[in-house]
């Protein structure tokens, strides 16, 4: 029996992080960072799957600062020292005697850059980690366009870029690019997320400084500080970052697994729950053959997510 999340208020570098608890309330801790716009509903469904499948692991997941529930750091530019800084502490308030660490996407920047000031979790797990710059993969033209389209929304009055930024329109562009499923009904599901939670930040300036850091750093600039064992889980169509650096940023880290999810893009953590959880749960302590695939799926289904 899956129990409904624990919200959690914590104080961190001066302002409340809001979280959510799935599966044990104390115990060995797993943290899962969200992504670029998104907020912790976009990790829910892997949080969820790993809490039935080792029901006596605790798992947190964070809106980060200035997205979702999660106040803005006052004072602070939230760039991606800001954003490591504040995981640094996170982490020490919410598990103290130790923890693994997920980032998917912008947040496996977040964790990288933790990692290389400090930051020591026992294991390390990376879904779709930003592994080559923005402007060199095969969604390079699209990325120009957004780096307008974001830069646009920075000479705004405050209103007039909230409407910018979360324009219905632009944000299902976004959505459909990012989307490789075929699966008519998973897809529009991932539309009505992405449109639910893609908006929700603090302020367009939080915005704007969180897009610029997500696009000016990759995870290899940070890897050499990556000593504990590490998990890469790379989608076999991902745009954002192909999946040939997915696989020279598995030749980089000394001991890493990689495990590839075929047909996947971007939204492994949409597109490929179970797999992903999978693979998590794997690493973290491995299952049986028999227990695995009594358990997951190969695949996320529009039932799945009820």
């Amino acid at each position: 029996m899956i129990h409904a999340p624990r919200a959690l208020r914590i104080p961190a570098l001066g302002a409340d992080t809001r979280a959510w608890e799935y599966g044990a309330e104390a115990g060995e801790t797993l943290i899962l960072v969200h992504g670029f716009r998104g907020d912790h509903h976009g990790l829910e469904g892997i949080a969820m799957r790993i809490a039935a499948l080792r029901p006596e692991l605790r798992i947190i997941v964070p809106d980060l600062p200035g997205f979702g529930e999660s106040a803005a750091i006052l004072g602070r530019t939230h760039d991606l020292e800001l954003y490591g800084e504040w995981l640094r502490a996170f982490s020490s308030a919410v598990a103290p005697d130790g923890f693994d660490v997920l980032g998917h996407s912008f947040g496996s920047l977040v964790v990288a850059c933790a990692i290389a000031g400090g930051l020591t979790p026992r294991r390390l797990l990376l879904i779709n980690p930003i592994s080559s710059p923005a402007l060199s993969g095969p969604q390079a033209a699209l990325t120009r366009l957004a780096i307008g389209y974001y830069r646009a929304a920075d000479l705004l009055p405050e209103r007039a870029a909230r409407a910018l930024l979360g324009n219905a329109a632009i944000v299902r562009v976004m959505s459909e690019v990012m989307a490789k499923t075929g699966d008519r009904e998973l897809r529009a599901w991932i539309h009505d997320q992405h449109a639910r939670y893609f908006s929700t930040f603090a302020h367009p300036t939080t915005l704007l400084e969180a897009f610029r850091a997500s696009v000016s750093h990759t995870v290899p600039e940070f890897s050499d500080a990556f000593a504990m064992p590490t998990l890469i889980i790379a989608g076999e169509r991902d745009d954002i970052t192909p999946l040939v650096r997915q696989l020279e940023l598995h030749r980089r880290v000394p001991g890493s697994e990689l495990r590839i999810v075929p047909g996947s893009g971007h939204l492994v953590h949409y597109e490929a729950v179970n797999d992903a959880a999978a693979y998590a749960v794997d690493f973290i302590a491995p299952l049986s053959v028999a227990s695995a695939s009594a358990s997951i799926p190969a695949s996320a289904s529009g039932e799945e997510r009820a």
